[in-house]
Protein backbone atom coordinates (compact mmCIF):
# COMPACT_ATOMS: atom_id res chain seq x y z
CA UNK A 1 0.00 0.00 0.00
CA UNK A 2 1.41 3.37 -1.00
CA UNK A 3 1.98 6.18 1.45
CA UNK A 4 -0.89 8.13 -0.11
CA UNK A 5 -3.21 5.25 0.77
CA UNK A 6 -2.01 4.83 4.34
CA UNK A 7 -4.68 5.41 6.97
CA UNK A 8 -2.02 7.36 8.88
CA UNK A 9 -2.44 10.12 6.30
CA UNK A 10 -6.21 9.86 5.94
CA UNK A 11 -8.94 11.98 7.44
CA UNK A 12 -12.48 10.94 8.27
CA UNK A 13 -15.56 13.02 9.05
CA UNK A 14 -18.31 11.60 11.23
CA UNK A 15 -21.53 13.56 11.60
CA UNK A 16 -23.60 13.40 14.76
CA UNK A 17 -20.44 12.30 16.53
CA UNK A 18 -21.07 13.77 19.98
CA UNK A 19 -22.71 10.64 21.34
CA UNK A 20 -24.09 7.20 20.57
CA UNK A 21 -23.19 5.52 17.29
CA UNK A 22 -21.41 8.62 16.01
CA UNK A 23 -19.10 8.90 19.01
CA UNK A 24 -18.33 5.16 18.97
CA UNK A 25 -17.57 5.37 15.25
CA UNK A 26 -15.28 8.37 15.66
CA UNK A 27 -13.37 6.57 18.42
CA UNK A 28 -13.07 3.41 16.33
CA UNK A 29 -11.81 5.24 13.25
CA UNK A 30 -9.25 7.09 15.37
CA UNK A 31 -8.11 3.72 16.72
CA UNK A 32 -7.79 2.56 13.09
CA UNK A 33 -5.39 5.43 12.43
CA UNK A 34 -7.63 8.13 10.98
CA UNK A 35 -7.64 11.76 12.02
CA UNK A 36 -11.31 12.49 12.71
CA UNK A 37 -13.48 15.53 12.16
CA UNK A 38 -16.12 15.25 14.89
CA UNK A 39 -19.20 17.08 13.59
CA UNK A 40 -22.22 17.95 15.65
CA UNK A 41 -24.47 20.97 16.06
CA UNK A 42 -21.79 23.00 17.83
CA UNK A 43 -18.10 22.70 18.70
CA UNK A 44 -18.77 22.11 22.40
CA UNK A 45 -21.03 19.13 21.68
CA UNK A 46 -18.13 17.13 20.25
CA UNK A 47 -15.48 18.04 22.80
CA UNK A 48 -15.89 14.87 24.89
CA UNK A 49 -15.44 12.68 21.82
CA UNK A 50 -12.36 14.67 20.80
CA UNK A 51 -10.88 14.45 24.29
CA UNK A 52 -11.39 10.67 24.33
CA UNK A 53 -9.65 10.34 20.96
CA UNK A 54 -6.76 12.56 22.01
CA UNK A 55 -6.39 10.73 25.33
CA UNK A 56 -5.85 7.55 23.33
CA UNK A 57 -3.18 9.24 21.21
CA UNK A 58 -5.30 10.14 18.18
CA UNK A 59 -6.00 13.38 16.32
CA UNK A 60 -9.46 14.92 16.19
CA UNK A 61 -11.22 18.22 15.70
CA UNK A 62 -14.66 19.21 16.98
CA UNK A 63 -16.61 21.19 14.40
CA UNK A 64 -20.07 22.66 14.80
CA UNK A 65 -22.44 22.51 11.84
CA UNK A 66 -26.09 22.00 11.03
CA UNK A 67 -25.80 19.37 8.30
CA UNK A 68 -29.01 20.61 6.66
CA UNK A 69 -27.45 24.05 6.05
CA UNK A 70 -25.34 24.19 2.87
CA UNK A 71 -23.14 27.08 3.96
CA UNK A 72 -22.40 25.53 7.33
CA UNK A 73 -21.57 22.21 5.69
CA UNK A 74 -19.14 23.77 3.23
CA UNK A 75 -17.48 25.75 6.02
CA UNK A 76 -17.18 22.68 8.26
CA UNK A 77 -15.62 20.53 5.54
CA UNK A 78 -13.22 23.34 4.62
CA UNK A 79 -12.17 23.67 8.26
CA UNK A 80 -11.50 19.95 8.58
CA UNK A 81 -9.48 20.01 5.36
CA UNK A 82 -7.44 22.99 6.56
CA UNK A 83 -6.74 21.73 10.08
CA UNK A 84 -6.60 17.94 9.70
CA UNK A 85 -6.18 17.34 5.98
CA UNK A 86 -8.41 16.50 3.04
CA UNK A 87 -11.22 14.16 4.18
CA UNK A 88 -11.59 10.97 2.18
CA UNK A 89 -13.90 9.09 4.56
CA UNK A 90 -17.41 10.28 5.39
CA UNK A 91 -19.84 8.70 7.80
CA UNK A 92 -23.30 10.28 7.54
CA UNK A 93 -24.67 9.45 10.95
CA UNK A 94 -26.42 12.67 12.08
CA UNK A 95 -30.08 12.03 12.78
CA UNK A 96 -33.15 13.08 14.70
CA UNK A 97 -36.55 11.59 15.41
CA UNK A 98 -39.92 13.30 15.48
CA UNK A 99 -42.10 10.24 15.94
CA UNK A 100 -45.87 10.37 15.70
CA UNK A 101 -48.75 8.64 14.02
CA UNK A 102 -49.36 9.94 10.52
CA UNK A 103 -52.57 11.79 11.36
CA UNK A 104 -50.80 13.61 14.20
CA UNK A 105 -47.54 14.29 12.36
CA UNK A 106 -46.93 17.95 11.58
CA UNK A 107 -45.23 19.32 8.50
CA UNK A 108 -42.42 20.49 10.78
CA UNK A 109 -41.99 16.93 12.11
CA UNK A 110 -41.71 15.68 8.54
CA UNK A 111 -39.41 18.41 7.25
CA UNK A 112 -37.02 18.31 10.20
CA UNK A 113 -36.38 14.58 9.80
CA UNK A 114 -36.03 14.82 6.02
CA UNK A 115 -33.68 17.78 6.25
CA UNK A 116 -31.29 16.22 8.74
CA UNK A 117 -31.18 12.69 7.31
CA UNK A 118 -31.58 13.16 3.57
CA UNK A 119 -30.60 16.75 2.85
CA UNK A 120 -27.79 16.45 5.39
CA UNK A 121 -26.34 13.32 3.77
CA UNK A 122 -26.62 14.93 0.34
CA UNK A 123 -24.90 18.17 1.39
CA UNK A 124 -22.12 16.42 3.29
CA UNK A 125 -21.46 13.95 0.49
CA UNK A 126 -21.43 16.68 -2.14
CA UNK A 127 -18.95 18.71 -0.09
CA UNK A 128 -16.59 15.82 0.68
CA UNK A 129 -16.64 13.94 -2.63
CA UNK A 130 -14.38 16.49 -4.31
CA UNK A 131 -11.57 15.53 -1.91
CA UNK A 132 -12.19 11.85 -2.60
CA UNK A 133 -12.08 12.36 -6.35
CA UNK A 134 -8.82 14.30 -6.07
CA UNK A 135 -7.35 11.45 -4.02
CA UNK A 136 -8.82 8.77 -6.32
CA UNK A 137 -9.91 7.01 -3.13
CA UNK A 138 -12.81 7.40 -0.77
CA UNK A 139 -15.28 5.71 1.52
CA UNK A 140 -18.85 6.83 2.26
CA UNK A 141 -20.99 5.10 4.88
CA UNK A 142 -24.59 6.17 5.41
CA UNK A 143 -26.57 5.19 8.50
CA UNK A 144 -29.96 3.84 7.51
CA UNK A 145 -32.17 1.79 9.86
CA UNK A 146 -34.35 -1.29 9.99
CA UNK A 147 -37.16 1.29 10.15
CA UNK A 148 -36.61 1.64 6.39
CA UNK A 149 -38.72 -1.51 6.16
CA UNK A 150 -41.60 0.35 7.83
CA UNK A 151 -42.30 1.14 11.45
CA UNK A 152 -45.47 2.32 13.16
CA UNK A 153 -45.30 5.95 14.23
CA UNK A 154 -42.24 6.69 12.09
CA UNK A 155 -43.53 7.61 8.64
CA UNK A 156 -40.97 10.41 8.40
CA UNK A 157 -38.00 8.49 9.81
CA UNK A 158 -38.78 5.32 7.84
CA UNK A 159 -39.07 7.28 4.61
CA UNK A 160 -35.80 9.12 5.23
CA UNK A 161 -33.92 5.94 6.08
CA UNK A 162 -35.27 4.15 3.00
CA UNK A 163 -34.27 7.17 0.92
CA UNK A 164 -30.72 6.93 2.22
CA UNK A 165 -30.47 3.43 0.78
CA UNK A 166 -31.37 4.68 -2.70
CA UNK A 167 -28.96 7.58 -2.28
CA UNK A 168 -26.19 5.17 -1.27
CA UNK A 169 -26.65 2.95 -4.31
CA UNK A 170 -26.68 5.93 -6.69
CA UNK A 171 -23.55 7.47 -5.17
CA UNK A 172 -21.83 4.09 -5.46
CA UNK A 173 -22.59 4.04 -9.19
CA UNK A 174 -21.56 7.64 -9.84
CA UNK A 175 -18.33 7.69 -7.82
CA UNK A 176 -17.09 4.14 -8.26
CA UNK A 177 -14.80 4.99 -11.17
CA UNK A 178 -12.89 7.35 -8.88
CA UNK A 179 -12.06 4.63 -6.36
CA UNK A 180 -14.88 5.68 -4.04
CA UNK A 181 -17.23 3.19 -2.41
CA UNK A 182 -20.57 3.94 -0.77
CA UNK A 183 -22.41 1.59 1.56
CA UNK A 184 -25.20 1.80 4.09
CA UNK A 185 -25.69 0.24 7.49
CA UNK A 186 -29.22 -0.32 8.76
CA UNK A 187 -29.02 -0.88 12.51
CA UNK A 188 -31.76 -2.60 14.45
CA UNK A 189 -32.26 -1.86 18.13
CA UNK A 190 -29.14 -0.07 19.37
CA UNK A 191 -28.96 1.09 22.98
CA UNK A 192 -28.62 4.87 22.61
CA UNK A 193 -30.25 8.08 23.76
CA UNK A 194 -32.41 7.95 20.62
CA UNK A 195 -33.92 4.57 21.52
CA UNK A 196 -34.42 5.82 25.07
CA UNK A 197 -36.42 8.69 23.61
CA UNK A 198 -38.61 6.13 21.83
CA UNK A 199 -39.17 4.27 25.09
CA UNK A 200 -40.10 7.53 26.77
CA UNK A 201 -42.54 8.32 23.96
CA UNK A 202 -44.41 5.06 24.42
CA UNK A 203 -44.27 5.32 28.21
CA UNK A 204 -42.09 2.27 28.93
CA UNK A 205 -39.12 2.14 31.29
CA UNK A 206 -35.94 1.90 29.21
CA UNK A 207 -34.75 -1.24 31.03
CA UNK A 208 -38.05 -2.97 30.24
CA UNK A 209 -37.89 -1.68 26.66
CA UNK A 210 -34.43 -3.22 26.23
CA UNK A 211 -35.41 -6.51 27.84
CA UNK A 212 -38.47 -6.88 25.62
CA UNK A 213 -36.49 -6.03 22.49
CA UNK A 214 -33.74 -8.53 23.35
CA UNK A 215 -36.27 -11.38 23.54
CA UNK A 216 -37.31 -10.67 19.95
CA UNK A 217 -33.74 -10.62 18.58
CA UNK A 218 -32.16 -13.95 17.53
CA UNK A 219 -28.85 -13.21 19.29
CA UNK A 220 -30.87 -12.39 22.43
CA UNK A 221 -29.39 -8.97 23.10
CA UNK A 222 -29.77 -5.43 21.84
CA UNK A 223 -27.00 -3.80 19.88
CA UNK A 224 -24.39 -1.40 21.20
CA UNK A 225 -22.92 1.59 19.35
CA UNK A 226 -19.62 -0.29 19.11
CA UNK A 227 -21.33 -3.02 17.06
CA UNK A 228 -22.06 -0.47 14.35
CA UNK A 229 -18.66 1.20 14.66
CA UNK A 230 -17.01 -2.15 13.96
CA UNK A 231 -18.99 -2.51 10.73
CA UNK A 232 -18.10 1.05 9.69
CA UNK A 233 -14.45 0.15 10.28
CA UNK A 234 -14.78 -2.70 7.78
CA UNK A 235 -16.52 -0.61 5.13
CA UNK A 236 -13.84 2.11 5.22
CA UNK A 237 -10.95 -0.33 5.18
CA UNK A 238 -8.64 -0.90 2.24
CA UNK A 239 -9.85 -4.49 2.05
CA UNK A 240 -13.46 -3.43 1.42
CA UNK A 241 -12.67 -1.74 -1.88
CA UNK A 242 -14.77 -4.21 -3.89
CA UNK A 243 -17.83 -3.82 -1.64
CA UNK A 244 -20.02 -0.94 -2.75
CA UNK A 245 -23.69 -0.02 -3.03
CA UNK A 246 -24.62 -2.48 -0.30
CA UNK A 247 -27.05 -2.23 2.62
CA UNK A 248 -26.21 -4.34 5.66
CA UNK A 249 -28.91 -4.86 8.27
CA UNK A 250 -27.04 -5.01 11.57
CA UNK A 251 -29.90 -6.19 13.73
CA UNK A 252 -28.84 -9.39 15.47
CA UNK A 253 -30.74 -11.49 12.97
CA UNK A 254 -32.13 -11.54 9.43
CA UNK A 255 -34.27 -8.74 8.06
CA UNK A 256 -36.25 -9.02 4.83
Amino acid sequence: MSDSNSTATRVAIVTGAARGIGAATALRLAKDGFAVGVLDLDDNAGKDTVQAIEAAGGRALAVGADVSDAEQVEAAVARVAAELGAPTVLVNNAGVIRDNMLFKMTESDWDTVMNVHLRGAFLMTRAVQKHMIDARWGRIVNLSSTSALGNRGQANYSTAKAGLQGFTKTVAIELGKFGVTANAIAPGFIQTEMTKATADRVGVAFEDFIAHAAKEIPVQRVGQPEDIAHLVSFFVSEGAGFVSGQVVYAAGGPKA
